[in-house]
């Protein structure tokens, strides 16, 4: 397969670019940091699940600039910026604050290779937080609002031969507006943590055709031993032949075609299921031809696996995976990285934190307030392990109040706010759908802008019924969606019980050890309950998950443990921020761990 990449870089990115760039601040950074080459910064295939030959990443050292809001584009630029870390992380090379009245502007030059020059251009965004709007040699060829959600801008019209300019404006409120948001905020404290303004995933671009794939929705169903796949089109692909081949491993199982928009439908003879310990999934080849002639092709691929839920012999309602009991134990993972904030430095750092979940023994994680690269999603369908999806938080502030979680009022939302959660839901779900490691959607976090519960959860339901609801982890609670969330710290607890949905128990734990020279702030740390040794952590972490065991019995179909890794102020980790200390006995947490997870085993 031929691959193009890191062809259209400008000139001062290739001369003497490493040496202009260096790590910005003091604060503690991972191994990963150390490996950053700014001419090849996060070369890898940025939509595995959707892979063309021919493509070009735009990564790298970028001009930046912070001006006042509502300028025209800046004959001048402060410095430059390492495309794509965030402004305020310490990987951008520039670890700079913004305030809301204040924009920040990017700049670059690139070139279309020769043998582009007759293809559509598409010009894709992983992410920027949170309006941007694009120019194109000075044509604006695009505006997009939200900071989790890609985009892609067709700039074939405003291309020129040689160097063209691309300039990128970007505003984010952080917590002073009521857009998603996670858990940024402009005054970062606690369980809130550092803005994250501007470009943080891979900006990059492909040739396409006139008529062209934008995106693939796989649905798989089990108890009928079918994959269905639907086309998303950037061009309607109207008497146009789609076929799509089915693979297992170099074995071609079957083919089938379709006229343009129309679903395919293919039978698999002895389907191979996907689970955590067997992440079987099946290659794709899909090819679109018209008069004869290959106009588009893809590599994807997809899995067989069927979330779902079952009363027991008990009378508990249960979660099944392939429709078998199964619980589902996990830890919350905030994805926050020291040194790139919301950007892992590299795919190997990205890749670790799931790969040393699969190690702990669990077979889930729960993706808090956060929505992840593709290529997260990647690795989990590979690796093997459950997503529960949270929904960004965010909302009017202060977004989160002690006390509000089970007093059945909602948090009233403005117009305007209302519409951008349910935009970057909807564009969260239809982005995430076709990946088989996601099995559930969490809409609310703790109340935390909570607003309309049963219409969203409904919706979602409805949207998107392959999977389970999970309407409002910890937060208010009503009867809707699949289940019932709670959250009890430090210890488990069921402390509420519904017997006509699923019982988890959403967060607990958080057990904490500061471990000096691993802290983000060697003042100000915290856990729900503090240790001064891994012996200590170590015994209080088996000490709950005993305890989980037992509520089993009583009905928890799930769980999740705080947490992954400490992040900034919070040390109550698995692992150090820096990724570079494990802080439990590995052996033993992976044993009791394991126990949990083959409890519901038949």
């Amino acid at each position: 397969m031929k691959k193009i990449a890191l062809t259209v870089l400008s000139v001062f990115t290739l001369i003497g670019a490493q040496a202009q760039w260096k790590p910005a601040g003091e604060k503690i950074k991972t191994a990963w940091a150390d490996q950053i080459n700014v001419n090849n910064v996060l070369p890898e295939y940025p939509r595995p699940i959707m892979v063309r030959a021919e493509w070009a990443n735009l990564n790298g050292l970028w001009s930046y600039s912070v001006r006042p809001k509502g300028e025209t584009i800046p004959s001048k630029f402060d410095g430059q910026i390492l495309v794509p870390f965030a402004l305020e992380s310490s990987l951008s090379g520039v670890q700079k604050r913004i305030s809301d009245n204040e924009e920040l502007w990017y700049s670059r030059t690139f070139k279309i290779p020769a043998n582009w020059k007759s293809d559509k251009i598409l010009l894709h965004f992983g992410a920027v937080d949170w309006k941007s709007d694009i120019w194109v040699n000075n044509i604006k060829v695009g505006q997009h609002t939200g900071g989790y959600s890609s985009f892609s801008l067709d700039i074939t019209a405003a291309l020129t031969k040689g160097e063209n300019t691309l300039v990128v404006k970007v505003w984010d409120p952080t917590s002073s507006g009521e857009q998603p948001r996670g858990k940024q905020a402009n005054h970062p404290e606690g369980i809130f943590y550092t803005p994250v303004t501007g470009i943080w995933q891979t900006v990059w671009i492909e040739p396409v055709n006139e008529q062209y794939i934008s995106g693939i929705k796989t649905t798989s169903d089990i108890d009928k031993s079918t994959l269905r796949i639907e086309m998303e089109n950037g061009v309607a692909l109207a008497n146009a032949i789609v076929e799509v081949k089915l693979f297992d491993g170099a074995k071609l199982l079957n083919t089938a075609k379709s006229i343009g928009n129309q679903p395919i439908e293919i039978k698999i003879q002895n389907q191979k299921l996907w689970s955590p310990e067997q992440p079987f999934l099946y290659d794709m080849q899909i090819t679109v031809t018209k008069n004869a002639k290959v106009v588009d092709k893809v590599r994807s691929y997809a899995a067989m696996r069927k979330i779902s839920t079952h009363r027991d012999s008990k009378g508990h309602v249960r979660m099944q995976l392939n429709n078998k009991d199964y619980f589902q134990f996990g830890p919350l993972d905030q994805g926050w990285w020291p040194d790139g904030l919301y950007t892992a430095p590299t795919d190997e750092a990205l890749l670790y934190d799931i790969k040393k979940t699969k190690d702990f023994g669990y077979n889930m994680i729960r993706k808090h307030v956060k929505v992840e690269p593709a290529r997260w999603y990647t690795h989990c369908d590979r690796e093997g392990i459950i997503v529960w999806q949270d929904m960004p938080s965010g909302g009017p502030s202060p977004q989160w109040q002690p006390g509000h979680y089970f007093n059945g009022n909602e948090m009233v939302r403005s117009t305007e706010s209302e519409a951008m959660y349910r935009k970057e839901l909807k564009e969260m779900i239809d982005q995430l759908y076709s990946y088989p490691s996601i099995g559930i959607w969490v809409p609310f976090n703790e109340a935390w802008g909570q607003f309309k519960t049963k219409e969203i959860a409904d919706w979602i339901k409805q949207y998107d019924p392959s999977r389970l609801v999970n309407p409002a982890s910890g937060g208010n609670h009503y009867f809707c969606g699949d289940l019932l969330d709670l959250h009890h710290y430090p210890g488990p607890n069921m402390f509420l019980r519904d017997p006509q949905r699923v019982n988890v128990l959403g967060e607990y734990g958080g057990i904490g050890l500061a471990l000096k020279g691993h802290l983000w702030d060697t003042n100000k740390n915290w856990g729900y309950v503090k240790f001064n040794t891994s012996e200590e952590v170590t015994d209080e972490y088996i000490k709950y998950a005993e305890q989980l065991y037992t509520l089993i019995d009583n009905g928890f179909s799930a769980a999740v443990y705080t947490q992954t890794t400490d992040v900034e102020e919070e040390i109550n980790g698995l692992i150090t921020y820096d990724r570079k200390v494990i802080k439990m006995n590995e052996k033993k947490i992976r044993e009791i761990n394991q126990k949990i997870c083959n409890s519901l085993n038949k």
